[in-house]
């Protein structure tokens, strides 16, 4: 995977994406945003925001951030944030979420759904999520992760693996493989629907990282 792939994937998928995979993928991030609103007053990054999808359904008492390395994709989610009304968004940015340029624990929450299998360095973008968070804040993944043991689902991830740069995600994408390096304590990991096929991984920077 590389930003040019990326790129190319998501200016292919822009103009449905909201029709398939908004309906597709609704149950994660609506089991982030959920989580995310048990409490008000933060300044939260959604990092790979898309189409904006989720923007509405923030509290109203917390701003995001929204960054996208999809200057397609951001378009649209622009167009929702002005027709809607979303007073609660501070910024929609395109931006690398490997190469964030946002001071150190500027964040007190940091989210990041169905992203980790596109960014072209895993273990550099969780460094940079940790980094941009407070310390003592959260950070929040959906994903998807490969099986853990072998049988039919593990067979087609590894299927289509060599597809990625197409599909514009790695199907075979590990959390250890994510996680490596990181000094983040993982809190809580579930499964979602539909058929877990993905999971809500919720870390928290130390208060003295």
């Amino acid at each position: 995977m590389d930003a040019d792939s990326i790129r190319a994937a998501y200016r292919r998928y822009a103009g449905f994406y909201d029709r398939v995979f908004g309906v597709l993928l609704a149950s994660g991030r609506h089991a982030a945003v959920e989580w995310l609103n048990r409490r008000g007053g933060l300044r939260i990054l959604e990092v790979g925001v898309g189409t904006g999808l989720s923007l509405s359904d923030y509290r109203k008492d917390n701003r995001v951030v929204g960054i996208d390395l999809s200057t397609d994709m951001l378009k649209v989610a622009q167009d929702r944030v002005a027709r809607e009304r979303l007073d609660h968004v501070e910024g929609l940015l395109e931006m690398d979420a490997g190469k964030l340029a946002f001071a150190d624990g500027s964040f007190d929450v940091v989210v990041a759904m169905y992203v980790m299998t596109v960014v072209p360095d895993p273990q550099g973008t969780m460094a940079e999520l940790e980094r941009v968070c407070k310390p003592g804040g959260d950070i929040v993944i959906v994903n998807h992760f490969a099986a853990p043991r072998p049988g039919v689902r593990r067979a087609v991830e590894g299927w289509l693996s060599p597809l990625s740069k197409k599909l514009g995600w790695r199907p075979d994408f590990t959390l250890d493989s994510m996680m490596a390096g990181s000094r983040l304590a993982i809190e809580s990991i579930r499964t979602l629907p539909p058929f877990g096929l993905f999971s809500l991984l919720h870390c928290r920077r130390g208060q003295g990282a």
